[in-house]
């Protein structure tokens, strides 16, 4: 099947896995630390480690599943069967983290640890290999795009669904541990179902240029080490989604704390989500001009131009609802491309060492974001450690107000300005359709 003739429906059923996700691990990001100082009764400085020791483990478990994914032989090919095998531990596996059963405070610092790295490993397990899929069904860099606008728009679906929803689904269901436990039920049911669509509709098509049997793991790696932007895109992961989980954790506090009212975190997050889904569906034809790097490096620019309107005032809300706007247009084109940038390495890693490693190139960038995800969750509990938060508190201390000001004001434009400076480095969209020549070459003489 020719890449250009993917139907509306393999792109809507692969997007839906990010839906899916979002249901649980959008959930994590933006309440999860809220949950656990506020409802649990854990410190901000304990939960900072607990969230950064969780992912960073989580990393070398994506190494493992990547080489997994690359040994995988089954009828249904080597990634989504992943999908199959873990929708319904996934969706158990959320319920667990947000249920805080009486077990004191150690017990519920260890409960924590356990149910957040399960869900951490089983994350791993079924995010990787739907990371995968992406470069296995089509070979096509635009459809890529495609696709990947498909998963972003839908990620973002199950953003605003979740933002929107979670808070008065809580309050509806009983409230206080109760409430949490009764809507994370609700949503890991919707995560299981719609991972189900996404391996049903989707097909497996890409195969390497030429037969190669299963590479061991030390060579993979060794190999993952010579494809440059790959490491360049691991790192712009970790940079960019350090300031995604930073600000989807800080948004709930600065709404209570600096805003004065918590019930804005709705109106915050719904500003940040709303313009990135209406502006997915028009990026396309933006990267496809100007490519995907020079989409990506514009919107950097965008996002730190946002950040600093908010300067004008940081109290108010019409100043900072404009501002969270600025900022999301400018992260659309960022969400529109990174996934299809890192499976475009995967034909550059496959060019560069004759190796293809979907599973590795996927599991080591899964590593960046998770990391990222780990050291911006963890800079939130640390930040408003240092500044003296305590949970629970109707008024907090100005070395608080501060602190929450430099992680949802300062902090995004410093690391804003260190992607720019490793996107400066990536060449590929310029080498990537000689590089496609190259191998379909080599397929033709093989």
């Amino acid at each position: 099947m020719d890449a250009a003739k993917l139907g509306f429906k393999e792109k809507l059923g692969y997007g839906l896995g990010d839906l899916a996700s979002g249901f649980i691990w959008t959930a994590a990001s933006a309440f999860l630390t809220f949950f656990y100082t506020d409802v649990v009764g854990l410190s901000a400085a304990a939960v900072g480690t607990l969230l950064l020791v969780a992912r960073v483990f989580d990393g070398f478990v994506d190494i493992g599943v990547g080489a997994l994914i690359d040994r995988t032989k089954s009828r249904h090919g080597k990634a989504r069967p992943w999908l199959l095998w873990l929708a319904v531990p996934f969706g158990i596996a959320g319920v667990l983290m947000f249920t805080a059963p009486d077990l004191g405070p150690t017990g519920a610092l260890v409960y924590a640890y356990i149910t957040y790295l399960i869900m951490n490993v089983i994350y791993s397990g079924i995010n990787v290999p739907y990371g995968v899929l992406n470069s296995l069904i089509t070979q096509d860099a635009y459809q890529r795009s495609v696709l990947n606008i498909f998963r972003m728009v839908m990620a973002l679906v199950g953003a605003v669904l979740v933002t929107s929803l979670t808070m008065p689904l809580v309050a509806a269901l009983g409230g206080g541990k109760t409430g949490w436990m009764s809507t994370f039920l609700i949503f890991g049911a919707l995560s299981i179902l719609l991972f189900l669509i996404t391996f049903k509709t989707t097909t497996e098509r890409v195969k390497p240029s030429v037969t190669q049997k299963d590479i061991p793991l030390k060579r993979g790696v060794k190999a993952l080490f010579r494809n440059k932007y790959w490491a360049l895109m691991v790192g712009f992961g970790i940079v960019f989604f350090t300031l995604n989980a930073a600000g989807s954790a800080v948004n709930v506090y600065y709404a209570q704390y600096v805003l004065k009212d918590a019930s804005l975190v709705g109106i915050l997050n719904i500003a940040g989500l709303v313009p990135i889904l209406i502006g997915l569906f028009l990026v396309a034809p933006i990267i496809k001009k100007y490519g995907k790097r020079n989409a990506a490096f514009g919107g950097i620019i965008v996002m730190i131009l946002g950040s600093l309107v908010m300067l004008i005032d940081p109290a108010s809300l019409p100043v900072i609802l404009t501002a969270t706007v600025i900022k999301a247009i400018g992260t659309v084109p960022i969400m529109g491309t990174f996934f299809a940038m890192l499976a475009d390495t995967v034909e550059y890693g496959e060019w560069k060492t004759g190796m293809r490693t979907e599973g590795l190139v996927y599991s080591a960038g899964s590593f960046g974001t998770k990391a990222g995800s780990g050291i911006g969750a963890a800079l939130t509990g640390w930040i408003l450690a240092w500044g003296g938060y305590v949970g629970g508190q109707e008024v907090q201390s100005d070395t608080t107000i501060a602190a929450l000001q430099f992680l949802f004001i300062y902090l995004p434009v410093i690391l804003c300005a260190v992607g720019l400076v490793i996107l400066w480095f990536y060449k590929l969209d310029q080498k990537y359709q000689q590089i496609i020549d190259d191998l379909n070459a080599i397929k033709t003489m093989s």
